[in-house]
């Protein structure tokens, strides 16, 4: 990919590297044990602050990049429990008093990386501190209850006391960042409901440079439907809705769903699996459109197809509110129903996009990881600024010059 060929969301600050290069830097990750949106996002912002050191309740380093390794990594007291690595989970409760008992009175900037318990940390009064929200944890606030009717017996008995004193705890440490950014218009609500604070909106990167379109002739007769098979992502809708209207469907993932799946689909619905990364470009790349039933807080997966050239159908809630734009890179659905899922389909077959494969990906350049780096260092810096933090340390550094 050119640079040419992303869009200028932001320019990227000219003095950003001088003027952070000797900043003392923590991020906060809640933890560290596969590498999905919120690893990615921990190492775009290590392309900001390759000085920065790592805060992580439970850390695998077999199950991590190799850019991630390589930065100092500290853990709190979590990953020294029995069996942390593997029920990281069930030790959410002691996670808040972890995250309190972590000295960072050394640095200078604090970067929370919260979807699980991150941002409770404790910087110093003059530090910066900056939440990068991928959600507020969804088990203690709109997720609750779904989390709890899917539990065991003995965590549906524990979940009320403990989300109840979570929740507390939640909203308190909002209190303590000086700014949020949320990764999608949808997150920034949610955090404004729970939290009562305001947040910017930047969207995750995503690696556009590694996906791309195929000539026409290489695209398929089959739609697609990728990810994990799990309930909230609604897979049953659509291999009920393919398997009424009896269109190709090629379903990539795997999960606890999938066997159920199986059992319910049609003749032309096609299961792959979990697949190399080749070949999920490929389907990518190939399929008609993307099929996406579910809410998410943003949706990494509709941004790689549509990088990929092809649209998307979505579900008219959560992220794909900001990344699927109708006429311009997809269509909506607006109830989840298999009635109104094959209408969009039936829509977006009549529309010109399934034939609009450089203008759907110019429209997916909005989410590169290039943008996401522009916007977030104007956001860093301005918030530096705002604080007083890089005065007070360029002043520090001064008065350390013998010079």
């Amino acid at each position: 990919m050119l640079a040419s060929e992303v869009n200028d969301m932001s320019a990227f600050p000219a003095d950003f590297r001088e003027r952070t290069k000797d900043l003392k830097v923590a991020i906060v990750h809640y933890w560290l044990v596969n590498m999905r949106g919120g690893e990615k996002v921990v190492e775009a912002l290590l392309d900001l602050f390759p000085q920065a050191v790592i805060i992580t309740h439970v850390y695998d380093r077999d199950k991590i990049s190799d850019k991630i390794n390589a930065q100092d990594i500290r853990e709190t007291f979590v990953s020294r429990l029995p069996g942390a690595r593997k029920h990281y989970q069930k030790y959410l409760p002691f996670m808040p008093r972890a995250l309190e008992q972590m000295d960072l009175q050394e640095f200078d900037l604090v970067i929370s990386s919260e979807s699980g318990p991150a941002k409770g940390i404790i910087p110093r009064p003059d530090a910066t501190h900056l939440c990068y929200c991928h959600s507020p944890m969804r088990y203690i606030w709109d997720h609750y209850h779904a989390y709890r009717a899917s539990a065991g017996r003995l965590a549906r008995l524990a979940m009320p006391s403990l989300a109840h004193r979570l929740r507390i705890w939640d909203v308190t440490t909002a209190m303590r960042v000086d700014r949020f950014a949320a990764n999608s218009g949808f997150v920034s609500q949610r955090i404004k409901s729970f939290y009562r604070r305001e947040a910017d909106v930047i969207f995750p990167p995503v690696a556009c440079a590694e996906f791309a379109p195929v000539p026409a002739e290489e695209v398929g007769d089959h739609y697609l439907l990728a990810g994990e098979l799990v309930a909230y992502k609604r897979p049953d809708l659509a291999v009920d809705a393919f398997t009424q209207s009896g269109r190709k469907l090629v379903v990539v993932g795997d999960g606890e769903m999938r066997a159920s799946l199986e059992a319910r689909a049609g003749s032309n619905v096609t299961f792959m699996g979990r697949v190399p990364f080749a070949e999920l470009k490929r389907q990518f790349a190939s399929c008609r459109a993307l099929v996406f039933p579910g809410e998410e807080d943003f949706g990494i997966v509709p941004v790689e197809v549509m990088a990929s050239g092809r649209p998307v159908v979505a579900y008219a809630s959560g992220g794909a509110l900001d990344t699927v734009i109708p006429g311009v890179s997809g269509v909506y659905f607006d109830g989840q129903t298999v009635s109104d899922l094959n209408a969009a389909i039936e829509q977006i077959e009549a529309s010109p996009l399934l034939e609009a494969s450089s203008d759907i990906r110019a429209h997916a350049l909005k989410f590169d990881e290039a943008v996401f780096q522009a916007q977030f260092a104007q956001f860093a810096l301005s918030s530096l600024e705002e604080k007083g933090t890089c005065r007070r340390f360029a002043e520090a550094g001064a008065d350390r010059d013998p010079a």
